[in-house]
């Protein structure tokens, strides 16, 4: 169906696989294009649950497509709204996980960190090498990685580009990845996936957003919407069978 992406379902579980062996799976426009088009169809589909992102055992992404932006002009970038289309990842509403294995370099490491959060294999490698090519990360690496790492870490990714990447021990210890998976990485994020896809659907897509917004808002104002969203669930069956499920000592039936 696709040519730069395979999927696989597994019950709830969407597994999208990054498919470009001879480039590492550099992120091409039309591998993004792709990418955008199933996380539509993935948002739209009631079952489907949670989702997963993974590459190659070799690399993840090491990048964007470097030989096929380096003529691009400034005026077309505007114009034809270059990268526009990877928000897709990160405003998705369902949980999506990032399975990193090997390198996850430039627009490899952003798209990682749109995810929900990052499962690494003990060979995962990241960096924000753009500084290196005359430019500079264009789709998070200077956002996003501040809020998780910090800026000192993040100064140094970012203006030191190749020659500071970082090994998957240092990327959990400082919150860029959420475990290190020493198993068969796949098999464990299905099996984390899984377990997600398991939960109340309303109860996933408010948590997730509400988790966003705390990295945009002020400490009072979070707090005002999670205690209306948290009232609001009490409006949903799920609640009522999630709440009766654990009175009775069984699992619950979620319908939503």
């Amino acid at each position: 169906m696709y040519k730069y992406i395979k999927i696989e379902n597994h019950d709830k579980v969407l597994l999208i696989i990054l498919n470009r062996p001879d480039s590492l799976n550099a992120l091409s426009p039309d591998l993004m294009s792709e990418l955008s088009q199933i996380l539509n169809d993935y948002e739209n589909d009631n079952n489907l649950r949670c989702a997963i992102i993974t590459g190659s055992s070799k690399a993840f992404a090491a990048g964007a497509d470097i030989k096929n932006m380096m003529d691009n002009k400034f005026v077309d970038n505007v114009v034809n709204n270059f990268i526009g289309n990877w928000k897709v990842v990160g405003e998705c509403r369902k949980p999506i996980i990032a399975a990193v294995s090997g390198y996850a370099l430039g627009g490899g490491c952003e798209l990682a960190m749109m995810c929900d959060f990052i499962l690494a294999s003990e060979n995962a490698v990241f960096g924000q090498p753009e500084i290196n090519l005359g430019i500079i990360p264009g789709a998070g690496g200077t956002q996003r990685l501040p809020k998780i790492v910090g800026k000192s870490k993040s100064m140094e990714m970012v203006l030191a580009g190749q020659s500071r990447f970082m090994e998957a021990e240092e990327a959990e210890r400082i919150g860029l990845v959420s475990r290190i998976v020493k198993g068969d990485l796949i098999e464990e994020a299905i099996k984390t996936a899984n377990k997600i896809a398991k939960l109340s659907l309303p109860s996933l897509i408010l948590a997730k957003e509400l988790v966003n917004k705390s990295f945009e808002v002020p400490l009072t104002e979070g707090l005002k919407t999670e205690k209306i969203y948290f009232h609001s669930l009490f409006g949903t069956s799920d609640q009522k069978e999630g709440m009766l499920a654990f009175s009775e000592k069984r699992k619950p039936s979620f319908k939503k």
